[in-house]
């Protein structure tokens, strides 16, 4: 089987590409794992329009959109990609791709904190942007990990939404500027190293070193963001000295007919910066099967 184009991942970026370019009437396979980044939290916001939706939600109905113009859509785990751009999936199935959009996301490796996973995205958060205003004028934390400067600029970005912060810095040793700046801004600072974080029916009780507990309504998270690059960087995608995979504005990477778009090459992208990456990639790909179109008509008629 070939089509125009293979999708791999099933998030905004992917079903974005997929109505793009099923709606410019080409042939589109969508290949979904089932497994989105944001599957713990129970709703989206700052996307227009779908502001309060419910994640799992944004999903279905970008689903139903694409299969209403054609695409198609199978839910199966992507193994490879050969140099021929061919899709070989974990089903058995192989598939041609005359362009293949990567749109597999990242995942959040979280500190190494007892109870903290059990509560992302409900009472661990990660994007005050996203949740923030959910949480605002409440008793909030913000517990630094390994990605240092996004923990501290994280604490000072939380407390535009609480007077009540509260920075656990933990691992991090603060230098004197940084913490003149938080302390400026009005951010407490608690000592000592972070235990566990545990559910304490209206919010959480970080647990510090010695047993002293602090309790907020919520704490906020700065984990390592770690692409899902694995098949762009198997298949030979150049990488820029970040680790992550250089791809230009439209998301094209160094190996011709493959395409990067959303988390998997953009870290900070929000759910509609990973859509609107999907529909750039999908009309660069268009743009370059046009032209491919074009030079195959033109040998057989000349």
């Amino acid at each position: 089987m070939e089509y125009d184009s293979v999708i791999i991942g099933g998030g905004a970026a992917g079903l974005s590409a997929a109505l793009v370019l099923s709606r410019a009437r080409r042939k589109v396979l969508l290949v979904d794992s089932g497994s989105p980044r944001n599957v713990k939290a129970r709703h989206l916001h700052g996307f227009l329009s779908r502001d309060g939706m419910a994640s799992a939600e944004l999903l279905d109905v970008g689903k139903r959109e694409a299969l209403g113009y054609g695409t198609e859509i199978v839910q199966a785990r992507v193994d490879s990609i050969s140099k021929d751009l061919t899709v070989h999936c974990d089903n058995g199935i192989d598939v041609r791709a005359r362009a293949v959009v990567v749109a597999t996301g990242l995942r959040d490796e979280l500190p190494a904190i007892a109870g903290l996973a059990e509560l992302w995205g409900r009472k661990a958060l990660h994007c005050p942007y996203c949740h923030g205003y959910e949480v605002r004028e409440r008793t909030l934390g913000v517990i630094g990990g390994e990605n240092r400067p996004f923990s501290i600029h994280q604490a000072s970005l939380v407390r535009q939404w609480s007077e009540d912060v509260v920075f656990f810095p933990g691992i991090i040793e603060l230098e004197p500027e940084e913490r003149r700046r938080l302390q400026a801004r009005g951010v407490y600072i608690a000592e000592g190293a972070v235990q566990a974080v545990e559910d304490d029916r209206d919010g959480v009780a970080v647990v510090l070193e010695g047993g002293a507990a602090i309790h907020r309504s919520a704490v906020f998270v700065g984990p390592r963001f770690l692409p899902r690059h694995e098949l762009l960087v198997e298949l030979g995608c150049a990488r820029a000295d970040s680790g992550w995979v250089e791809t230009d504005a439209v998301g094209t990477t160094s190996v011709p007919g493959v395409w990067a778009a959303g988390n998997v090459a953009d870290s900070p992208a929000q759910i509609i910066n990973a859509a609107s990456a999907g529909s750039r990639a999908a009309i660069a790909i268009n743009h370059y099967l046009l032209e491919q179109d074009i030079v195959a008509a033109v040998s057989a008629r000349y």
